[in-house]
Order: C-alpha cells, then sequence, then structure tokens
C-alpha cells in the first residue's frame, strides 16, 4: 500500500465552488482506476474547522505502486497540472489500514497527522504504536498509518462519517472513489 497526497493552496478569495463543481463533474472518472484502494477528493475552506487556507488535497491509499505510477502519468493529473500547475506529491509507504464500523457510510470529514520520528526512536516501534492508536469507532469509515523513510514521518489518516477530532487537520470529503478498498492490507 502506498499513501500520496498533494496540495493545491487557493487564493483567500477564490470561489471553493469551482473546486465542488471541478469534483462533482469529474470525480467519478476515479471511481474504478485500477490498483486505486481509495481516493478521497478533499478540500478546506478558509475559516471552516479553523482552516486558515483554501485548499484542495486530495488523498490517496494505493493497493498497488503502478496504480500511483499510472495515474501520476495520466490524461487526468496532467489536466490537473495544466489547470493549477504541477504540484509536489508526497508519498508513503503504507503499514497499516482498518476498515470501520462506517466503512458502508459515506464520509464526510478526514483527519490528517504526521509526526515526525526522534533521530533516537526505534522507526519498528514508532510504527507498532501509531497502528495500535488507530481509532476505532462510531463513525470510522476508515484509518492509515504510513511512513515517509527520506524524513523518518509517520502519517494517521482518517475518514470520518460526520465528525472528526479536533486536534488534528481537517478536511471536507467532496467524494470518495474507492474502486479496490477491500483488498487494502489491514494493519
Amino acid at each position: 500500500m502506498q499513501a500520496m497526497q498533494y496540495e493545491i493552496s487557493l487564493p483567500a478569495d477564490y470561489d471553493m465552488q469551482i473546486i465542488r463543481q471541478r469534483v462533482a463533474t469529474k470525480g467519478h472518472l476515479m471511481d474504478d482506476f485500477p490498483g486505486l484502494g481509495l481516493k478521497a477528493f478533499l478540500i478546506r475552506e478558509r475559516g471552516v474547522h479553523a482552516s486558515p487556507v483554501n485548499q484542495y488535497a486530495p488523498f490517496y491509499l494505493w493497493r498497488t505502486a503502478e496504480g500511483m505510477a499510472a495515474f501520476l502519468r495520466s490524461p487526468g493529473f496532467a489536466g490537473l497540472a495544466a489547470d493549477f500547475g504541477r504540484p509536489p506529491v508526497q508519498h508513503w509507504l503504507g503499514v497499516g489500514f482498518r476498515p470501520g464500523p462506517a466503512r458502508d457510510l459515506t464520509p464526510r470529514t478526514a483527519t490528517r497527522r504526521t509526526e515526525p520520528l526522534p533521530a533516537d526512536a526505534d522507526p519498528a516501534q514508532a510504527v507498532s504504536r501509531a497502528l495500535a492508536e488507530l481509532p476505532d469507532g462510531p463513525g470510522l469509515h476508515s484509518a492509515a498509518v504510513a511512513l515517509d523513510p527520506r524524513r523518518w514521518e509517520l502519517l494517521r489518516f482518517a475518514l470520518w462519517e460526520h465528525g472528526a477530532p479536533d486536534d488534528e487537520t481537517r478536511y471536507e470529503v467532496l467524494h470518495l472513489s474507492h474502486p479496490e478498498l477491500t483488498a487494502l492490507g489491514q494493519g
């Protein structure tokens, strides 16, 4: 499993309805993309849930690296780059995934938290701890943990059917494509 996200920050006065319309008309194109576990079409709006920015920030869990590579070479990604500039793409090695009790419901909120590992931390212990701390409660659609070994950073990501913890970066989910969700490994 691979986790991936790019963030496109937009001007403070940007009409986020443009992004909403873009997702409404094009989001379904990822609903059967080979190798894709899930793509959450995410936005943050300035002033909503304490967000300081307007941002389009889709998050992906890829079942295969080949699927991720194919997407980055696809006409869909080329179109995004043509409209907004080619964004830097963050990616992590997926180390765990857990479906939640609300996995059959439509998630409305996502949370993301990154945590740098101290130089003296044992990465195996940090990953084990993060996997043990994956949320699992009412309203949880699914959760994942991933590791960036270049920066030695842990990523925690969760999709929620409704509200979510306030201590993490929050996003609104506009659409969820999940063609191979059931094939993602569980941690």
